[in-house]
């Protein structure tokens, strides 16, 4: 983890630590960044919703923990628009954690 390349989307960082560069306008630099990486997001809901609406996510993966919260964010708060996915995995840990893949309906594959 701490030798691979990372890309950190911000609209307010200038500079970033630990093998990163900031990228400012992500749905910009993603077509270019996925010529030479793979790249995976990680808890960022608004850069979710931004990725979907130029059409750059090919694939989820969600995780369901074993625990039932009374509140939270929604996954898709702000999905404008439907997307049919297509299970392609599932795994599940030894803690009980459920790890589902999904393919977006129409992405080019990988």
């Amino acid at each position: 983890m701490n030798s691979i390349p990372k890309f950190v989307a911000s609209r307010t960082l200038t500079e970033a630590a630990w093998n990163a560069t900031v990228v400012d306008d992500a749905a910009a630099h993603v077509p270019l960044l996925t010529r030479e990486h793979d790249l995976l997001v990680m808890g960022s809901g608004q850069l979710i919703q931004a990725l979907r609406e130029h059409g750059l996510v090919d694939e989820y993966e969600v995780w369901v923990h074993p625990i039932v919260l009374g509140a939270g964010k929604l996954l898709f708060e702000d999905a404008a628009e439907t997307e049919t996915l297509s299970l392609i995995d599932t795994t599940t840990t030894g803690a009980g954690i459920t790890v589902l893949k999904y393919e977006v309906a129409g992405a080019e594959p990988r």
